[in-house]
């Protein structure tokens, strides 16, 4: 009796990848519906593989970038790490394990808020092994959900996904007009603070490959 062979969740992905890869890699940002069909079937493939995971998608200079990220929830680095490691040779494509570090911080939108990384300033504490942030974002009531997240996409721009969530212990976000302790620092120093306090990741196999 013939039998099918298996293929993990990790090599059903690359193989459909490559089924589309010219429609992904030609895809405009403009072209909303089409960009709107393309990525819930690539979310859902995702998905299949590991439900938190999520992606990004740079521009064509030559090669386009695709970000495979774990959301932010640790749980789900060996999912990016397995994913990324089998991907098959791809001329066009620069394949990245969790969000990069970016040069400069980009503005950052959502649902409808915005926060110009120039307006955040921080403090920053070290034990030696994690690091302790406090993100002073503008007009941030304590505890909006939305404001929250915009600061861990800061954070994630500024330092990267793999280091915010390996090195970081506490993490609290404010609003610049508390009233607390410790010296602030703009945001933009805080690639350069984070490094003098906490190694820089080096992580065989993960990163731009």
């Amino acid at each position: 009796m013939f039998k099918i062979p298996f293929l993990r969740p990790e090599k059903q992905f690359w193989a459909w990848f490559i089924r589309h890869e010219s429609q992904l890699f030609s895809l405009r940002v403009d072209l909303s519906e089409q960009r709107e069909h393309i990525f819930e079937e690539l979310a859902a493939r995702l998905r299949k593989v590991d439900p938190d995971l999520v992606f990004e998608f740079g521009p064509s200079k030559p090669k386009r970038e695709f970000v495979i990220s774990a959301g932010g929830i640790k749980r789900v680095f060996p999912s990016v790490a397995s994913l990324v490691g089998s991907a098959p040779p791809l001329d066009r494509w620069q394949i990245t394990a969790f969000r990069p570090r970016r040069t400069p911080v980009s503005t950052v939108e959502f649902n409808g808020k915005t926060v110009d990384p120039k307006d955040a300033q921080f403090t920053l504490a070290s034990n030696g092994k994690t690091a302790g942030i406090r993100l002073f974002i503008p007009g941030h009531p304590e505890a909006a959900s939305d404001l929250r997240q915009i600061g861990y996409l800061l954070l994630d721009e500024a330092l990267g996904e793999y280091d915010v969530e390996s090195y970081f212990g506490p993490i609290e976000m404010v609003s610049t007009e508390s009233d607390t302790a410790g010296q602030r620092y703009p945001f933009a120093e805080l690639p350069h603070k984070f490094d003098e306090l906490v190694a820089p990741t080096q992580q065989p196999g993960l990163g731009r490959l």
